[in-house]
């Protein structure tokens, strides 16, 4: 039940819209055990201005204005080893598949309960049964 928020620069183009989107899904599948068709992503295109990062690098790493913010949120649970596979996934597959640089994905988690979602309706899904 994750919810993927990508944010991308204004001039990426649908092509490569397209594949980030598809990597991300893929790689929540096949590293962190979400379900098939749980794909709800919000992907926004953004003004030269709109994306910042620290110019000068941070922690060793350098950005480009191809810079891709992606924020995952879902359940609580999942391991370190399970999060690192999940970001190694998306940054190869974003460069594979787009050419992007590996730098350029700055990648959040936020974990949640499993109650903190509603998938319609107005109702908890997932509320917790005692």
């Amino acid at each position: 039940m994750p919810l993927a928020r990508i944010d991308v620069a204004a001039h990426t183009s649908p092509e490569t819209v397209a594949a980030i989107s598809d990597v991300v899904y893929d790689a929540m599948v096949q590293t962190a055990n979400v379900p098939e068709h749980d794909r709800f992503q919000v992907i926004n295109r953004h003004a030269k201005d709109e994306l910042i990062y620290p110019a000068a690098g941070y922690l060793g790493v350098t950005y480009t204005p191809d810079i891709v913010f992606i924020q995952v949120t879902w359940n609580a649970g999942r391991s370190i080893e399970v999060k690192k596979a999940f970001y190694k996934a998306v940054a190869e597959g974003i460069h594979r598949k787009t050419g992007l640089r590996k730098e350029d994905i700055w990648i959040n988690l936020i974990d949640v309960k499993r109650e903190d979602w509603s998938f319609g309706n107005g109702e908890m899904q997932y509320a917790p049964t005692d």
